[in-house]
């Protein structure tokens, strides 16, 4: 009996110890709305090309008119807001059936560990389209998100890092063919985010 006893406490220790050093409230379902989100994104941005008569899969050799520049940022921002908001919301939810703060110390060193990849990728992206280099935004995003993701793992769930890993190679490998960016983004945000969503809600729900 005291040997169980035992047992218990040391979990238990180890269960505080893992809820005080890492955010893990993150919810599946919330990859898997961001991921349904930015294929919506994405077809909207392949239409919105097409009604301007560009073939965007022409081996990169593209020419992005300003208008056109401008929509697309607009759709890649609401993509965002939409998909912040509902990782927001699950997240939440999450924290509030198992009796965690969503906002903690852990959170605060997560936040800044994910955004200062993130910024750094947002102004070389911004520097991109200012020099009208505007088929590298797509590979680039993908690495400063992956680069994120993989910086952050220390202070969420460890499978994180994985999916940082596959959206930096995703990233790397559409460097070769970017007239391709689109599709490799819509695999990056998209496809990988629903099947990553899937297998933590499956693990973690």
């Amino acid at each position: 009996m005291d040997k169980k006893n035992y047992h218990e406490d040391l979990s238990h220790i180890r269960s505080m110890m893992e809820r005080s050093s890492r955010f893990i409230s993150l919810s599946g379902l919330s990859g898997v709305v961001a991921g349904i989100v930015a294929l919506l994104g994405a077809g909207y941005a392949y239409f919105a090309m097409e009604s301007k008569k560009m073939e965007y899969i022409n081996g990169g050799r593209l020419s992005f008119t300003p208008e056109l520049v401008q929509e697309l940022i607009i759709t890649g921002l609401i993509v965002l807001v939409i998909a912040v908001s509902s990782g927001y919301i699950f997240t939440a939810n999450k924290s509030k059936k198992k009796g965690l703060k969503i906002w903690d110390a852990t959170t605060k060193r997560l936040l800044t560990t994910f955004a200062v990849p993130l910024a750094a990728g947002g102004i070389f992206c911004a520097a991109l389209i200012e020099h009208h280099l505007v088929v590298w935004v797509a590979p680039t995003t993908l690495v400063f998100y992956g680069l994120g993701l993989i910086s952050a793992e220390r202070y969420t769930l460890p499978d994180v890092k994985y999916l940082g890993y596959c959206e930096v190679i995703l990233g790397l490998f559409s460097l070769f063919f970017l007239g391709w960016g689109l599709f490799f983004w819509a695999v990056g945000f998209g496809v990988l985010h629903i099947v990553y969503g899937l297998i933590m809600h499956k693990k973690y729900k």
